[in-house]
């Protein structure tokens, strides 16, 4: 969307490319960002065993 307003205000198409391109970059680094901190989440979740850690009675 980015790319077609700069072209309707007159921009280059070779800067609206750019700007497309790095729009696009940066989107695909931010999903592969949240999915390893989601994985690392899961993960460290896992490991502890949830949020009980001991087998005592559960708390109110």
């Amino acid at each position: 969307m980015v790319p077609v307003i700069l072209l309707w205000y007159g921009t280059s198409l070779a800067g609206a490319a750019g700007t497309a391109f790095g729009l696009a970059a940066v989107t695909a680094a931010c999903r592969v960002l949240l999915r390893r901190s989601e994985r690392g989440a899961t993960r460290c979740a896992t490991q502890r065993g949830g949020r009980h850690t001991r087998g005592g009675t559960p708390v109110s």
